[in-house]
């Protein structure tokens, strides 16, 4: 094998000589002025601009309210307060997901109850979901995995049946739409993260968005020490007087964040639409791999924000191997994710589940989630693309 084709891992010349990462934040100037101008104003937290952030933000998904949380995991223990979770509760969630999703329940004194996934997008199941409904279930938090969509109008029918309240996970999946609908206003409440890796980014961030007044102000008041005044609005009229009525957090985003996100919202859909292209671009040109790739409803356009890959066809194709070896390619490869039972502090709580979820355990055995991220140039695209096809096909055909 010469040194241009053979693995970096084995000694050959690395695909690219610095690590393109899995993902990154795109800032440009405009994004630079905007915290600066802030910084140079009088409030730089709980001022104009979280309200701006927050109306903009609903406007953008079609949502009547949108609340600003400090983090993505504060957002969703917003959502499990407001969803009334308590000890002696269970909510139903995925287990392909990141730990956040059961921890807000844990936060709560309530119980995890995890439904297997489906094989061909990897969402949650409803028919799952349904099979685990006790007479304990308040909530069910669905996971918009990857970017795309969980069957939001199923996962409402079957809260309907058993009155429970709808937390869509929709992290990945800012400028996703479903049956024409932007996700974000479909949901009882819709967690969004402003993480870096995300389609836009305050630092850190969270934004839960609902329909319904009395969700909304549960969400104020427990992000704000569970006061249920503003502190702006105390400045404002020069009214010193407030109460807590509830026991809240300081769950706050700042006024330098939310300029932050304000501008970040100036180049979305174009970040979105670029996404959506490295997808697309991925999708044709490793399609003659043994490779399967995440499904895509007919009825909703999937946001992009993680591109997962799972390795198929010959049994000699092992996750871990490609891994490493994509790695030494300085490919900035990721799995996504560890299912959250395999934790210790949910194993030693939950016990060993890994043959209960035999979907989710095939998924974890052969996935991997390969750089994406709206700042990658063509030649990013082009070397993803080399170096997946060198290392797949040369762990295709190697011996066990």
């Amino acid at each position: 094998m010469s040194d241009t084709s053979r693995l970096a891992i084995h000694g050959g010349q690395p695909v690219r000589t610095q690590l393109l990462p899995y993902g990154h934040q795109h800032i440009d100037d405009d994004d630079i002025d905007a915290v600066v101008e802030v910084l140079r104003s009088d409030w730089i937290t709980t001022g104009p601009r979280v309200g701006a952030f927050e109306e903009a933000f609903a406007e953008r998904v079609g949502a009547r309210h949108a609340v600003s949380f400090s983090s993505g995991t504060a957002a969703l223990h917003g959502a499990a307060f407001a969803a009334g979770l308590k000890p002696g509760d269970e909510a139903i969630t995925t287990p392909l997901t990141f730990c956040a999703d059961a921890n807000c329940v844990r936060y709560m004194g309530a119980d995890v109850v995890f439904a297997d996934i489906r094989a061909d997008n990897l969402n949650v199941d409803i028919g799952e979901v349904e099979r685990h409904v006790s007479s304990k279930t308040r909530a069910v938090i669905a996971v918009d995995f990857a970017g795309n969509p969980a069957d939001l109008d199923g996962l409402r029918g079957l809260a309907a049946r058993h009155g429970l309240v709808v937390i869509e996970d929709a992290c990945h999946a800012f400028g996703a739409t479903y049956r024409g609908r932007p996700v974000g206003g479909i949901s009882d409440m819709s967690v969004f993260s402003f993480h870096p890796v995300k389609h836009i980014t305050t630092g850190e961030g969270g934004m839960v968005t609902t329909n319904d007044d009395e969700l909304a102000r549960s969400l104020r008041m427990l992000r704000n020490h569970g006061i249920d005044s503003d502190p702006r609005h105390r400045a404002e009229v020069g009214q010193f007087f407030y109460e807590m009525v509830e026991l809240g957090y300081n769950y706050r985003l700042t006024d330098i964040a939310c300029a932050l996100g304000l501008s970040q919202l100036r180049h979305a859909a174009g970040d979105l639409a670029r996404r959506q292209d490295i997808a697309r671009a991925y999708q044709s040109r490793l399609a003659h791999l043994p490779l399967e790739f995440c499904a895509e409803a007919p009825d909703a356009t999937p946001a992009w924000h993680i591109f997962p890959i799972r390795l198929a066809g010959n049994a000699a194709v092992r996750r871990d191997a490609v891994f490493a070896a994509l790695r030494a390619e300085n490919i900035g490869v990721n799995v996504h994710y560890i299912p959250v039972y395999r934790h210790p502090y949910y194993r030693k709580l939950l016990g060993d589940l890994e043959d209960k979820f035999p979907v989710t355990e095939a998924a974890y055995a052969t996935m991997l989630t390969i750089p994406l991220f709206p700042t990658m140039t063509d030649t990013d695209v082009d070397d993803v693309v080399t170096a997946v096809d060198r290392v797949v096909r040369y762990y295709e055909h190697a011996p066990e």
